[in-house]
């Protein structure tokens, strides 16, 4: 979103029509720490200029750590609120490029849920089908707001979600440890039969669970980062 008010009404004139932003504090140190970036106004303006332009929904997308920023867990559901967008808490993933994620660093969506609750009333609203994110109602009326919480509540068994990377290399999860070079067939001369014949036996791989928390569970070679989306 560094960039984002730069580009919104252009990238709303060539035909998108949602967004999603990724906002992990309101605090400009923080930011910096987080980011190695000093560019927090520059997402907030993004932010601004997303909903000035028209997009709906802008989603904001806030990755919950303990110790690091789950003390902003209500000034961001507050944030939600004030700009009518809806904030959609993530829990912490072993997907970090440091590699040094651990189970006691996850905030789980019971525990945000409620922290909010304690302060603006929620309820929740119909089950999320092949979504991510679980959401809630704000009881006064101002909105709407999610989790995802894909570690202590997996959705895996509903999880429709494919990625591609990059690269062109094709995945069937966030946490898999085996990936199908795309790339490779598009420059070899692949058809598109062949290419969707690709596609469909990868897709036929799809684990049933991440695994995480479990002895077997292996940490992808891969930071979020250099995944995508």
């Amino acid at each position: 979103g560094a960039t984002l008010r730069l580009v919104a009404d252009e990238l709303k004139a060539a035909g998108l029509s949602r967004i999603n932003i990724s906002l992990d504090t309101l605090q400009s140190k923080k930011f910096f720490e987080m980011t190695r970036r000093d560019h927090l106004a520059n997402v907030l303006d993004g932010i601004d200029a997303a909903i000035q332009a028209g997009f709906a929904p802008v989603k904001i997308n806030a990755v919950v750590q303990r110790g690091v920023n789950d003390d902003e867990i209500l000034a961001l559901a507050g944030f939600g609120r004030d700009k009518k967008v809806e904030v959609r808490f993530i829990e912490f993933m072993p997907l970090d490029a440091q590699g040094q994620w651990q189970r006691k660093d996850v905030v789980g969506q019971d525990e945000i849920v409620a922290t909010i609750d304690s302060v603006y009333p929620l309820e929740q609203v119909a089950a999320r089908g092949a979504a991510p994110a679980t959401s809630w109602r704000y009881l006064d009326g101002a909105g709407t707001v999610g989790v995802i919480p894909s570690v202590t509540k997996p959705f895996c068994g509903d999880c429709d979600r494919v990625r591609l990377t990059a690269e062109g290399q094709f995945r069937t999860c966030l946490f898999s440890t085996t990936e199908f070079d795309l790339r490779a067939m598009l420059r070899g001369g692949a058809t598109d039969d062949e290419l969707a014949a690709e596609i469909s036996r990868a897709v036929g791989t799809k684990w049933a669970g991440h695994a995480i928390g479990n002895v077997t569970f292996v940490r992808p070679k891969r930071s979020m980062s250099q995944i995508g989306g």
